[in-house]
């Protein structure tokens, strides 16, 4: 006899799940991290070919920089709202990408507060700047990530 399954349900889940309680359940975190680095990572390609493209166009370094960002976080806020937080509300979007874009800024500080703690603290660090950037990287990432998924994409 075949089961009944709700229309919001994933293909594959079991009787009475709902796209929100899978993209809640326990098992879906490792692929929430993952598609949340994916779409972090298409955003430093979309930060860094609008960059480019506003400095062509006369915007400088700074006002540039502010353009990339924003079409950056933007894009990040939207293919993580319809990808990896998929069962998140839909409500009041607006408030969500600013909710989003506040979120980011304690992952920016989380980013260049490990950057500079290794670089003044640890000597190989500072003769190697990449290991603090990456460190930053990895420390924003999961900051965004953790706030992003308990605040943003509730």
């Amino acid at each position: 006899m075949p089961r009944f399954m709700p229309p919001d349900a994933p293909p594959d889940a079991s009787p009475g799940a709902t796209r929100a309680s899978a993209s809640r359940g326990p098992g879906a975190l490792p692929g929430q991290i993952l598609r949340f680095g994916l779409v972090g990572g298409l955003g430093v390609l979309v930060d860094t070919a609008v960059l480019y493209a506003a400095l062509w166009l006369g915007a400088g370094l700074y006002g540039g920089r502010l353009l990339s960002y924003l079409a950056a976080a933007s894009g990040n806020w939207a293919l993580n709202r319809i990808w990896t937080f998929r069962g998140a509300s839909r409500d009041r979007p607006g408030r969500q990408w600013l909710l989003f874009l506040l979120v980011n800024l304690v992952g920016f500080a989380l980013n260049y507060g490990t950057y500079a703690l290794l670089i003044g603290q640890w000597p190989p660090a500072a003769a190697h700047p990449v290991l603090g950037v990456a460190a930053g990287a990895l420390a924003g990432m999961a900051g965004n990530f953790l706030l992003s998924r308990q605040l943003v994409f509730r």
